[in-house]
């Protein structure tokens, strides 16, 4: 199959109309969540992606998750479809700098049971084929104790296989019966990973510790460590080594949905590239920038950065700076 093979679930996304309570009687749908926003922002930037997910098979939300990643020409092969069930949903607030509050309804979403209902033994051959396997915290919550066990064994597998996987912790207490149990579903996967995508809030509230001093620790244990402070410098941990990119010029944001997402997808396009992490890091804050300007996680298309780092990477509606 080869290209970035990614887990993860996407939802129904209602955007408020407006901040507080008041905007709570008009919204936009929209499709997203945080792996697919990651797998939409690679596909525009040029690499072939595959998403594993399950949805419904005969309501209009899923049908219109499937025709999305039709749109974005995502590869839906590894996509289960379970009747009777419909996707998550979730609702975004935002005040008056853009900051976002979340309200979810996602118990019962089939992609709870991926690895109870999924074609394993596909799905495992896809990964093995892969330049990269990408996945989430959010993607450990939500497939539980036994997925989080059969995806464990898979990521060794991957490792064994000489397969790059990339990781945002991306920890939401509310998903986890406790922060021991995510703390512990996270370390367990930090060995196998090539590339950790870590934003400082997230972290040092799993972790209970400075971001640098968990950036450090995971370092350690062999990825490349990317520390995302809130004010958006990054310092790039090696196992041996720290390199401080300051934060770029702040963005007037409109909305922070997807910002972390997004920075993912342009720092793995130009690293899959071979880009230094220097200009992996320009691409992520580049993308992200513009993300954050809009409403919702997926910008249009047309509102897709014309200008990256030089030597980045280039894709649909992207074109290289000279």
């Amino acid at each position: 199959m080869g290209g970035v093979v990614a887990l993860g679930e996407c939802m129904v996304e209602l955007s408020l109309a407006g901040p507080g309570s008041t905007g709570a009687d008009k919204a936009a749908i929209g499709y997203a969540g945080d792996v697919f926003n990651t797998c939409v922002y690679l596909r525009r930037l040029g690499r072939e992606v595959s998403f594993a997910t399950a949805v419904g098979a005969d309501d209009p939300f899923s049908a219109a998750i499937l025709a999305r990643m039709g749109a974005e020409g995502i590869g839906d092969s590894l996509v289960t479809r379970v009747e009777g069930r419909v996707p998550g949903l979730y609702a975004i607030e935002r005040d008056a700098d853009g900051e976002r509050r979340f309200f979810y309804w996602r118990d019962q979403a089939p992609v709870r049971q991926f690895f109870q209902i999924a074609d394993l033994d596909g799905f495992i051959a896809a990964a093995r084929a892969a330049e990269l396997f990408y996945v989430s915290g959010i993607t450990l919550a939500v497939i539980g104790e036994a997925g989080r066990a059969a995806l464990s064994e898979i990521l060794a597998d991957l490792a064994r296989h000489d397969v790059p996987v990339a990781f945002d912790p991306n920890y939401r207490a509310r998903l986890w019966p406790s922060r021991e149990v995510a703390l512990a579903a996270v370390e367990a996967v930090i060995p196998h990973c090539r590339i950790v995508s870590a934003s400082g809030p997230d972290v040092e509230a799993l972790c209970q510790a400075p971001l640098d001093e968990t950036a450090r620790r995971w370092a350690a244990k062999g990825p490349l460590v990317l520390a995302r402070a809130e004010d958006r410098q990054v310092d790039v941990h090696g196992a041996r080594s720290v390199l401080t990119l300051p934060a770029p010029p702040a963005a007037k944001a409109t909305d922070t949905t997807g910002a972390g997402d997004s920075f993912n997808a342009g720092f793995l396009a130009a690293w899959l590239k071979g880009a230094e992490p220097t200009v992996a890091v320009e691409a992520g804050h580049t993308l992200a920038a513009q993300v954050v300007q809009h409403i919702g996680a997926i910008i249009p298309l047309e509102a897709m950065p014309q200008r990256q780092p030089p030597g980045a990477f280039s894709g649909p509606g992207v074109s290289e700076a000279p």
